[in-house]
């Protein structure tokens, strides 16, 4: 092995792990690694100095195509069926020995650093590649080493992405020639035959949602941001809610914009960078992301002008779920480290693609658990293989691709934090107004975002709620630099009796996905719709 950038404690763990690369390229800065990527043809730099790069056949996440190995340390432990599929140790252990054969002999780059900025809390990971422009989005969205930490840096975990190593369906029992592969024994997660960046920060995400509740920690599928006061805030949603550009807040300092943990101390950040959806961005609307993407960020499948490389963020010709991905600290006043004090406001963000939900709403402590179990939206164009347009969906804990353990343990977390805390939790609705997809159009950024003001500086503590029946919901009868008539929903509808068959449908769903969860107290079951 040519010893290029490793030590040999390095070199000794590799070849423990049994792997033999011709080269290996360890920790390398932004600056090589996008000289690495345009000399292997991996990319191409932009005019904004962004490294531009395409996935190819897979632009989102593959769920059906994530497995996690059955055996004694996960077969009580883990919430199987359809998300947490199980695989056998022998044939993880079989595809595994070729993934190591298959990168004897080659490059590899690798990224040492952590998941997770509470150092009581955190995960050293170790991530290898065949790509330079991988290893650099590693770089970007993990936390990074200190000089000291890598020199004895021990990885707890190995994440091994090879996009060019396919499995064989037939032989290797996956349900196609990708694969995501998770062993929670073993300490190892395995990918294959995608190049779609996201699934390897999503993984290491499930790996921190295993771990942590046996450490009475919180883990949550949510952005978080803190105030001049040291106030501490929540966005929880899945893709495409608005997580990211709502909680790039510029009157607000980001602590993180997707994973974070909620321990006896506060709110940590797992990552050190974000991995924002840039699908028609402007800079007046989300000016911080707009200014983020620069030298050292990665764009994916963002279509880039041949002549000025200039990046056209408002075509969607590749993928509706273009990305861009980049360090915290590119973030004017991001919290470095990236932690912060125990939650005061709460925010369920939701993409209602019917267009009956209100825009905001305040829940109770029981209606925050309902919500948090639920976990409705609708899946956004591009963010998985074959959504073509949005499909409504119940995601339990706002993150059910990435909750190996029963939803109900979370929900429990979650209930017992926010009464602890004297936390309030609010349910802001980002999706369609006026109705449904097709019809109505997505509630402006700039109400959604002066509702989350109100909401995060007291403002609606004190204003009047109307109570729905049908939802059970109060909502707030006027909100700054909010037209107060699209507060209630049905009065951006032309057709009434059309909006009130769409509402009984969604509060139909909710029931019925609601009769799955089972020994769930009533006084939570009654904070759902009423029909």
């Amino acid at each position: 092995m040519t010893e290029t950038y490793i030590t040999n404690k390095f070199t000794s763990q590799l070849i423990a792990l049994g792997i033999n690369p011709s080269k290996v390229y360890r920790n390398l800065s932004p600056t090589k690694l996008v000289e690495l990527a345009v000399q292997k043809n991996e990319g191409m730099v932009t005019s904004t100095g962004s490294l531009s790069v395409k996935t190819g056949k897979y632009t989102g996440r593959s769920p059906d195509d994530r497995y996690i190995v059955y055996d004694d340390e996960t077969h009580d432990a883990v919430d199987w069926g359809k998300i947490n599929q199980q695989f056998p140790p022998g044939k993880f252990d079989k595809i595994f020995t070729k993934m190591k054969k298959f990168v004897e002999g080659k490059e590899i780059f690798v990224f040492d650093g952590f998941v997770g900025a509470d150092k009581e809390n955190r995960l050293a990971i170790r991530v290898i590649n065949d790509y330079a422009w991988q290893s650099l989005f590693a770089r970007q969205l993990f936390v990074r080493p200190t000089q000291e930490e890598l020199e004895h840096h021990e990885p707890e975990f190995t994440l091994i992405c090879i996009n060019d190593f396919e499995a064989i369906q037939e032989i290797d029992g996956t349900n196609s020639n990708i694969f995501i592969m998770i062993n929670l024994s073993k300490k190892l997660v395995l990918i294959g035959g995608t190049s779609y960046a996201g699934e390897m920060k999503k993984s290491l995400f499930s790996v921190m949602n295993y771990i942590l509740p046996t450490r009475d920690v919180f883990p949550m599928h949510c952005s978080a941001n803190i105030g001049k006061n040291r106030d501490t805030a929540l966005f929880f949603g899945l893709s495409g809610t608005g997580k990211t550009s709502l909680s790039a807040d510029p009157n607000r300092m980001l602590i993180g914009d997707d994973e974070h943990g909620w321990s006896n101390n506060g709110i940590f950040n797992f990552e050190g960078g974000c991995y924002a959806k840039c699908i028609n961005l402007n800079p007046e609307a989300e000016p911080q992301i707009w200014n983020a993407i620069k030298s050292g960020a990665v764009l994916e499948n963002v279509l880039i002008d041949k002549q000025t490389l200039k990046p056209n963020f408002d075509d969607g010709s590749l993928t509706e779920n273009t990305r861009a991905a980049y360090p915290l600290d590119y973030i004017p006043g991001a919290v470095i480290p990236s932690v912060g004090g125990h939650p005061k406001v709460i925010v369920f963000l939701t993409a209602d693609a019917l267009g009956v939900l209100p825009p905001v709403s305040k829940l109770t402590n029981e209606g925050a658990m309902y919500h948090f179990l639920s976990g409705y939206t609708s899946k956004l164009a591009g963010t998985e293989r074959g959504i073509k347009e949005p499909k409504a969906t119940f995601s339990a804990c706002f993150g059910a691709p990435f909750m190996p353990r029963p939803a109900a343990a979370y929900a429990k977390m979650l209930g017992e934090k926010i009464k602890e805390h004297n936390t309030t939790v609010y349910l802001i609705n980002t999706g369609w107004s006026g109705g449904p997809y097709g019809v109505g159009k997505r509630i402006n950024i700039k109400y959604s975002r002066a509702m989350v003001t109100a909401a995060l500086t007291g403002e609606l503590d004190d204003v009047k709620c109307r109570h729905n029946e049908l939802f059970n919901l109060d909502i707030p009868t006027k909100c700054t630099n909010v037209p107060s008539e699209i507060l209630d929903p049905k009065n951006t509808w032309i057709d009434k009796d059309s909006y009130d068959l769409s509402a009984k449908k969604l509060a139909q769903m909710f029931v019925d996905n609601f009769d799955k969860f089972k020994d769930i107290p009533k006084e939570i079951r009654n904070a759902g719709p009423k029909i």
